[in-house]
């Protein structure tokens, strides 16, 4: 199973040699060989199949999520963690469905973050997130069709809260993506997976802790997808930026830091499980 979830999804094996120290210089490497590799675009079946999750994933990420928006009078405690927890367990769901076949990025920012890390190549990365972009829309429209006229809805888009800035709502997007990045690329980590709560879980939980953090803020994208599909329907483009340059650059960061700074190389994995195995 890993080896296939290596192959399919966001797990690729180290360019550098699995007896040798993942050094600075090395690490550097590896990224770069990794951004501009054409491997993981050169089968056509497989590709297609990635690009098909990925579109799949993501409307049904829109019609669930912003399914459970759509009835609600007011944006009040229980209404918050109704969201949530739709957000949360959908997210879960998906990454157990689609994260052998693409990784089940789902998410513009995550994808960005696998491509400054070196493990989605560049024309992987745009081929997703046009994938994604387009399953938003889908998602979206379908929830509006299947939806009732006499309901008030905003089909579950995103906005800065009038008390705050544009600034401040970017900034809250970006931290709340670099959080969920952390999380992904940890539990994608070989060194640092769990036997005891698998990825979905982590993922899922953390997409369910943000929204109750800082659905208030922003809405709590940490997506542009997410943001893309009800801007489209709606012709809302109100500080919308806001959700693409937000949550891409906490993806960069994310990315970066858990690559070059948290993640744990080959050297001192073997020194770890040789201390953990003397207890």
């Amino acid at each position: 199973m890993k080896d296939k979830m290596k192959e399919y999804g966001t797990f690729p094996s180290d360019q550098c040699s699995s007896t040798e120290n993942l050094s600075q210089p090395c690490a550097y490497t590896s990224v770069v060989h990794g951004m501009i590799a054409m491997d993981d675009v050169s089968d056509n079946n497989k590709i297609c199949r990635m690009l098909f999750a990925e579109f799949l994933g993501t409307a049904i990420l829109l019609f669930l999520g912003c399914g459970s928006i759509m009835w609600l009078d007011a944006l009040g405690s229980s209404a918050i963690i109704q969201i949530s927890l739709t957000f949360g367990f959908t997210i879960a769901t998906l990454v157990q469905i689609f994260g052998q076949t693409s990784g089940c990025h789902i998410n513009p920012a995550v994808t960005v973050s696998f491509l400054v890390s070196g493990q989605c190549s560049l024309l992987k990365s745009a081929l997703y997130i046009v994938a994604q972009c387009l399953g938003a829309i889908a998602g979206i429209y379908l929830l509006e069709f299947v939806t009732p006229d006499a309901v008030t809805k905003g089909l579950g888009k995103t906005a800065v809260n009038t008390l705050l800035q544009p600034g401040q709502g970017f900034i809250v997007e970006a931290f709340i993506t670099f959080i969920l990045v952390l999380v992904i690329h940890s539990v994608c980590d070989e060194a640092n997976r769990s036997n005891i709560v698998t990825p979905s879980i982590s993922i899922g939980l953390t997409i369910a802790a943000a929204h109750l953090a800082a659905i208030k803020y922003t809405g709590a994208s940490m997506n542009p997808a997410r943001s893309l599909g009800p801007a489209v329907a709606l012709g809302f483009w109100t500080n919308h930026w806001v959700y693409w340059v937000g949550p891409i650059v906490g993806g960069i960061l994310g990315g970066t830091v858990h690559t070059f700074v948290l993640k744990r190389h080959t050297e001192e994995t073997s020194n770890h499980t040789i201390k953990l195995s003397a207890f």
